[in-house]
């Protein structure tokens, strides 16, 4: 067994992963995490000089399936999901995963029972010394278990005040696509368990491990920000406080500084302050900043826009200011966010 807390590689000890399944999981995550990892150990039986702390001819990564009472299951289209244990096999593990599953109307977890009794089990293991995980909606299960309690953490952009309603003693991150504390890690998206086994490979076999892993499934090696992809506005949408500061940043004055906006609402800083980190953990400052790049996003998508024009539009007299801020929000320079909606922009020839 590999002790995930001590980042320390020993000759022949293996990393034990138990990937859990519910009812309505969907079998293609759990599949593809187990391929992941499989490629990871490939990799590193194949590349012995990368790192003589790992190389060997055996697999590091261990991956199993875990349900309930050690029967299959049926995934979210109805197919077979076949166990290799149960909770109550003896045998302790380093890392549980759980990732993403069947949701109701309500955007809440279907099979609630199953939720309950794999959230006391994950808890139980994360007492044992387990790293526990959860992937896109497998985050409420940690939630259940009260794992993100006072805990920054992260899910799917659509998910997200489901998540602060749910569970309001958690502390998610609005566009992060992975989070971890006290061994706790989280990702948002229905695939971000592709960036999730990237990371666990960084964090236990190194990065050279982890970009080659990469490198052969084609994936990114650093994810990218859900910013990418959630609608502009979509954070601010569920509080009138939110809107009308978005208003007054998006449409009246970008270059809007915190005094003014506490001012426009009728607030002091201070209380300002407050409110914001109650409703989306986020200081007004950040705020006023992410509301900038994300109507920068929409600019950037007009044909002849420059980017200092985009820049000067959104409030910021200073070009580098801008391209800091762009890149810090939305992980990647201005320009290359610019190229990759050009790409992604179907050709009329």
């Amino acid at each position: 067994m590999y002790h995930a807390k001590s980042d320390i590689f020993l000759p022949g000890l293996t990393m034990r992963i138990a990937l859990l399944a519910i009812p309505g999981s969907m079998r293609s995550a759990l599949a593809g995490i187990a391929d992941m990892f499989w490629l990871a150990n490939q990799i590193i039986v194949q590349n012995p000089q990368v790192s003589a702390d790992i190389a060997r001819t055996t697999p590091f990564f261990e991956v199993m399936v875990v349900t309930s009472d050690g029967l299959p299951v049926m995934d979210v289209q109805g197919r077979k999901i076949v166990s290799d244990g149960s909770f109550n096999d003896a045998e302790p593990v380093d890392l549980v995963i759980a990732s993403g599953m069947q949701l109701d109307e309500q955007k809440l977890p279907l099979a609630q029972e199953a939720v309950t009794a794999a959230a006391d089990w994950m808890k139980e293991k994360y007492l044992q010394g387990s790293c526990i995980a959860g992937a896109c909606a497998g985050g409420f299960i940690l939630g259940e278990a009260g794992l993100l309690n006072g805990r920054a953490c992260t899910t799917t952009w659509w998910l997200y005040h489901t998540l602060r309603s749910r569970y309001p003693l958690a502390k998610p991150v609005w566009g992060k696509v992975m989070a971890e504390q006290d061994n706790i890690i989280t990702t948002g998206g229905p695939f971000s368990w592709i960036d999730l086994v990237i990371y666990i490979v960084r964090k236990y076999a190194g990065n050279e491990i982890a970009k080659l892993t990469a490198d052969m499934a084609v994936a990114d090696s650093q994810p990218l920000s859900q910013q990418l992809y959630a609608p502009a506005g979509f954070l601010n949408s569920r509080h009138p406080l939110l809107m009308k500061a978005e208003h007054l940043v998006r449409y009246q004055n970008p270059g809007i500084t915190v005094d003014q906006l506490a001012e426009a609402l009728n607030l002091t800083p201070r209380t300002l302050n407050r409110k914001m980190m109650a409703l989306i953990q986020e200081n007004p400052k950040n705020f006023i900043t992410r509301v900038r790049i994300e109507t920068a996003t929409l600019m950037l998508d007009i044909p002849g826009k420059t980017i200092s024009q985009v820049a000067n539009a959104c409030g910021y007299s200073d070009e580098t200011a801008f391209r800091r801020a762009f890149s810090r929000v939305m992980g990647m320079s201005p320009g290359n966010y610019k190229e990759r909606i050009k790409n992604q922009t179907p050709s009329s020839s």
